[in-house]
């Protein structure tokens, strides 16, 4: 596996799969060290040849740091394998096995199988004489009472062997000791239930890698946040030994989470606070074996044996950061400083400091904490004064060391030091880079100095930057951004918000008067004053920078519309002019489908309205039946639970009665509907022209004559009154309302009384 790809998952299994010999193995675990399911191959393998030095060595390396169930069980079948044939000494041994692997998972929720185990062999264990017996019931007993208590999967099935133990026992005693286990057992229980919904999210088959951005692995990262804080919070933690379950998860959670960071701090942290000081140092110990580069863990284990006085330690830690990388350097210098001046006084880190400053690694960073550390904590404005121009000597091509002297200063109230200060920088500086520092000088001035040194500095910034300026930015110099700076004081300005963007668009302008201005720049106000050159030193840059939309470029959202696609303007026209009468329930379904296709709208642009009557009369009954049942609509989707009901109160036929095949004579009765009737926007629905679904009488009253008898048993079930639902009934009522204003149409009165109503005006 080549280094840059060492962390591929896909790689790694691919070579566990196909690993025959010991040194792929080797080379798979020394990048997956705490990958179990690698170490179970690799022992199995071992096992499978009998070579049994070579499995307890293995087994050595990778038990204490994989706390994983199946890898246990493989250790204590290997060791009831190695014991079988020694008698009473080789069970001994397998007792101390099963309580050392008990020790450890014994807490994790898929170890049932184990303490089941382990009650089977001390059931099996021979007893002598009765002494041997009483000592064997008791370790069946404790070793019961400990997994009963154990949220687990199989917490059920162990009280029930418990139960049928103790009876088996002595049902006088076991009354007492079941009634004394079952709170905690049924406390155990109700752990198991909640531990479970976060056991549940955590994949046991994940690899250790570095952190990435995969959504894969940021989830498996909050599952473990969660299941630790679960733990933490456990309602069963009612004494110390209980905080061996939140050790548990740490330990299980650095199997996957290994090269994370955070998670060592966090474990070595709640070690520390829960007072095992020399526990939080053996976890950034091994933080640091799994993690060398990482720095933050380094700070974190010296700032722990700082506080715990272990100095030589610390002091040991900080000596490592210094080498590292030029810019780790600078960093691990400071620090080392603040450490020494801490711990060991002024003289120390004196004598440090002027042994760093040789260091090529050096930078100005040094010079300014050292110096703000003399200044601040020694009292010693002179030593601070002395560093600061010994780094100038070797630092003023630094803009940012420039300033941060010109606040030292500033603290020391000097200000005719700050004015010669600015000008030896300024004296020396290139242009390009000079423009924070004339930025701070102006600044200083309109605060502090009077009104010519003033207006003085501010015309040598402008002249000093105008290479740096566009064409046209000489029109600035008398500009009211300028006087606004001066008259300003943090958030107080001498005008409104309005004016300042007022002003800052013409600045905008004056800078392009030579240039072609595109009309949508102006109007949206997107072009801006540019903010390190031209932008008046304290007029606020957020206000110079707003971005405005161009509103000539909007349109409005059309939701059926997608990334590269765009919708005809006579999409209508066509599907209305050129119907699929071949296949008629398409057409009608494209053109249901698509908002556009409104028959007031293809009149209005002059479309004839046949070819969607004739599109109209091919319609399957039971669809005309459907969309004449549904309520008008506003906007351009239905209410769902509105559609729902009418489908749930109605039985559209599906098969035609023995009338209905004189379908096509019937339908030339009477005129069909036009386009006007059957308008969307009309909030009507349109009667379709089949002798199945013409309008009901309005006395259903009992028929005698039979012809009619005939005819009302040949009528369809759609024709049958609807049942009274009053969630529809507020509906149809809100429909009939809304279509009131509409003329020449011809609507339902009432959906659910059979009547018909007809408004034409």
């Amino acid at each position: 596996m080549a280094a840059v790809d060492k962390y591929n998952v896909e790689s790694a299994e691919i070579l566990a799969n196909s690993a025959l010999a010991a040194p792929i193995y080797e080379q798979l675990l020394t990048i997956f060290p705490t990958a179990a399911k690698y170490w179970r191959q690799y022992v199995e393998a071992q096992m499978g040849v009998n070579n049994d030095d070579a499995t307890k060595q293995i087994f050595s390396r990778c038990l204490l740091n994989c706390l994983h169930v199946p890898l246990w069980r493989c250790y204590i079948r290997f060791i009831r394998k190695v014991n079988d044939r020694k008698g009473v000494e080789g069970q001994e041994e397998t007792r101390k096995a099963f309580d050392f692997m008990l020790s450890y998972v014994g807490a994790d929720i898929a170890s049932g199988p184990i303490w089941m185990e382990y009650i089977a062999f001390l059931k099996s264990m021979l007893a002598v004489n009765t002494q041997e017996e009483t000592q064997r019931m008791t370790a069946v007993r404790k070793a019961y009472q400990k997994a009963i208590v154990t949220p687990t999967h199989h917490i059920e099935q162990l009280w029930r062997d418990y139960e049928n133990f103790e009876n088996s026992v002595s049902r006088q005693l076991a009354k007492g000791l079941l009634s004394e286990y079952q709170p905690k057992y049924n406390s155990a229980r109700a752990v198991y239930r909640e531990l479970k919904k976060y056991v549940d999210e955590i994949d046991w088959n994940m690899l250790a890698v570095p952190p990435t951005d995969s959504c894969k692995d940021q989830m498996q990262w909050v599952a473990w946040k969660r299941l630790l804080a679960f733990e933490k919070g456990n309602p069963q933690r009612i004494d110390s030994a209980s905080n061996k379950r939140i050790i548990f998860s740490y330990e299980q959670c650095l199997m996957y989470l290994y090269h994370y960071p955070d998670i060592w701090y966090d474990y070595a942290t709640w070690q520390a606070k829960s007072g095992s000081m020399d526990a939080a140092v053996k976890v950034f110990q091994r933080a640091l074996k799994a993690l060398p580069e990482s720095e933050m863990l380094k700070y974190a284990y010296a700032e722990l044996e700082e506080s715990r006085g272990a100095l030589q330690s610390a002091k040991k830690l900080y000596e490592s950061l210094l080498g590292d990388a030029a810019e780790t350097t600078a960093l691990a210098h400071i620090q080392f400083i603040r450490f020494l001046r801490r711990n060991e006084g002024v003289e120390a880190a004196r004598k440090y400091f002027l042994d760093a400053r040789k260091s090529p690694s050096c930078t100005y960073h040094v010079y300014v904490a050292y110096a703000l550390m003399a200044f601040c904590l020694d009292k010693d404005p002179k030593v601070a004064h002395n560093v600061f121009e010994a780094g100038l000597k070797q630092f003023m091509h630094e803009p940012v060391y420039i300033l941060e002297y010109a606040d030292f200063l500033s603290c020391l109230n000097d200000d005719r030091n700050i004015r010669a200060l600015f000008e030896r920088a300024l004296s020396s500086l290139p242009q390009e880079e000079s423009i924070e520092i004339w930025k701070r000088f102006t600044q200083f001035e309109k605060t502090y100095g009077d009104l010519a040194s003033m207006l003085k500095v501010e015309q040598r910034r402008k002249e000093a930057l105008s290479g740096t300026i566009e064409e046209g930015a000489s029109a600035l110099e008398t500009s009211l951004l300028d006087l606004i700076s001066r008259y300003s004081f943090k958030d107080l300005w001498p005008c409104s918000s309005k004016d300042l963007d007022h002003l800052s668009r013409q600045e905008w302008l004056s800078k392009n008067i030579g240039k072609k201005v595109d009309k949508s720049a102006l109007s949206n106000g997107s072009a801006m004053t540019d903010k390190s050159t031209s932008a008046p030193s304290g007029v606020p840059t957020a206000s110079l920078k707003v971005l405005h939309p161009d509103t000539s470029q909007m349109v409005i959202y059309d939701p059926r519309q997608h990334h590269g696609t765009t919708v005809p303007s006579n999409t209508t026209t066509a599907i209305l002019a050129a119907p699929n009468l071949s296949n008629p329930m398409a057409t009608v379904v494209g053109a249901a489908s698509n908002p556009l296709s409104n028959p007031i709208v293809s009149m209005v642009d002059g479309v004839s309205s046949k070819a969607f009557d004739e599109v109209l009369k091919a319609t399957p009954p039971a669809l005309s039946a459907f969309l004449a049942g549904l309520p008008s609509i506003e906007g351009p989707a239905p209410n769902v639970d509105i559609v729902l009901s009418i489908c749930l109160q109605n039985d559209y036929p599906t098969v035609q009665t023995k009338k209905a095949t004189s379908l096509p004579s019937q339908r030339t009765a009477g005129p069909a509907p036009s386009t006007s009737d059957l308008s969307g926007s009309s909030k009507s629905h349109p009667i379709p022209s089949n002798s199945s679904f013409r309008p009901r009488d309005r006395q259903l009253g009992k028929r005698k004559d039979q012809d009619r008898q005939e005819e009302e048993e040949s009528t369809t079930v759609q024709s049958q009154p609807l049942q009274r639902d009053a969630f529809r009934i507020r509906q149809m009522q809100k429909a009939r309302g809304g279509s009131a204003s509409q003329t020449g149409s011809v609507s339902y009165g009432s959906a659910l009384s059979g009547d018909l109503s007809g408004s034409t005006c």
